[in-house]
């Protein structure tokens, strides 16, 4: 990374930066503990969902300021952590043998076997919940043996003329005996836009080590592919992300073939993102050829501007989002978008929504007439919703 750029971080807070000091491995006598809001520290962890390598980060730093109440609330974070990853590591065996026995092909994409992976420790990583891929020929299937296991399907993907196959990328099930959610993938992210299939992704699988039974998952160039497209897709919100491409950086990547990945799919200028956030907040060492493609003013712009994300605690995922980081966020996935992938982003308004047939109650043999209809249809839903404003407003 030259010298001659610095990401702005002037408006983060003193814990966030103890927080990404810990985070990047910096000794614990060099750390400035002092006047830290250790409520806020710790409301951060939590956000950032990096509590289980903060305590153990702060276990071997020897910071002595540290309350006890902030160590006992992160050590029991960490120790309902360890049970949770168990409990997922168990589940996502016992699925992938299931769908194996069906001869349905499965790649986990997250989860235990990248805590194992990028941590070499189940309990040093945070998981949600487990997400599988599948092809998409193989989906209905996948579903019924969900299904089967007790998996109860959550129907709010809307879709007319197919379109969910290409403008989602996954569906979510959900077992409430287990509390335990999978979004079951056919896609690695929603389009449009290009990325490798799943054919591809097999024939460079590997093979996890956490397992009795065989589990794969992503190979070592496509995982850093998956990981720097969802973390940016999510602006790098929550440091977890981070953290995994820092510790992906650190092993042994194909620079041929990842870069051949990353010029196929254009995701470059992402990959550069990822890398100069890493290097800078995290002090993630880079070789000659990632400081290269970190050189690149798009990359940068789009560097710091995940930084609106990071130093706010912003939670992508709580919806309603307020509106002024509604708008901030659609301009930055916009700007994520590859020159190619904005042109589909564009033509993909003129291929008919949902609301569409909610407008317009077509047979489904007439369905392909929402396609001229789509203008006029759209035109009348943006009329009727600004007759409503006006009449709520009382304007005459």
């Amino acid at each position: 990374m030259s010298t001659d750029f610095r990401l702005d971080t002037a408006s983060f807070p003193e814990e966030l930066n103890l927080m990404l000091a810990l985070l990047g491995g910096e000794a614990g006598d060099k750390l400035q503990a002092a006047g830290i809001d250790w409520d806020l520290f710790l409301q951060l962890a939590r956000h950032h969902r990096v509590y289980p390598s903060l305590y153990h980060k702060l276990q071997q730093a020897g910071i002595s300021a540290i309350p006890a109440h902030v160590m006992q609330a992160l050590r029991a974070d960490y120790q309902q952590n360890i049970f949770r990853m168990l409990q997922l590591s168990g589940e996502m065996e016992q699925i992938c043998r299931t769908l194996g026995e069906a001869n349905i092909r499965t790649l986990v994409l997250k989860g235990p076997v990248l805590a194992a992976d990028l941590y070499g420790d189940l309990s040093l990583r945070t998981c949600g919940d487990l997400d599988l891929l599948v092809p998409i020929d193989d989906l209905d299937r996948a579903e019924q043996l969900l299904v089967r296991l007790g998996y109860i399907k959550d129907e709010y993907i809307q879709t007319v003329l197919s379109d969910w196959k290409w403008r989602h990328h996954h569906i979510t099930f959900f077992h409430r005996q287990i509390g335990i959610k999978i979004e079951l993938h056919w896609r690695l992210g929603p389009g449009p836009g290009t990325e490798p299939g799943f054919h591809s992704l097999w024939q460079r699988k590997r093979l996890s080590a956490i397992t009795r039974h065989p589990v794969y998952y992503l190979g070592r160039e496509d995982l850093f592919l998956f990981l720097v497209s969802h973390g940016a897709r999510h602006g790098w919100s929550r440091l977890r992300w981070l953290t995994d491409i820092h510790q992906l950086c650190l092993q042994p990547l194909d620079d041929n073939k990842l870069r051949g990945l990353l010029v196929k799919y254009r995701y470059s200028h992402i990959a550069a993102q990822a890398w100069i956030l890493s290097s800078q907040l995290l002090h993630t060492p880079l070789n000659e050829s990632c400081r290269r493609w970190s050189k690149g003013r798009r990359a940068r712009s789009l560097a710091q501007g995940a930084l609106y994300y990071v130093g706010q605690m912003i939670n992508l995922h709580s919806e309603p989002l307020p509106e002024d980081v509604s708008r901030y966020h659609k301009r930055h996935l916009f700007s994520l978008m590859s020159c190619q992938t904005k042109l589909l982003f564009m033509m993909s308004f003129l291929y008919p929504y949902p609301q569409d047939a909610e407008t317009l109650t077509l047979p489904k043999a007439l369905h392909f007439l929402y396609f001229p209809l789509r203008p006029f249809l759209w035109a009348w839903r943006k009329t009727k919703k600004v007759r409503l404003i006006v009449a709520r407003s009382g304007i005459k």
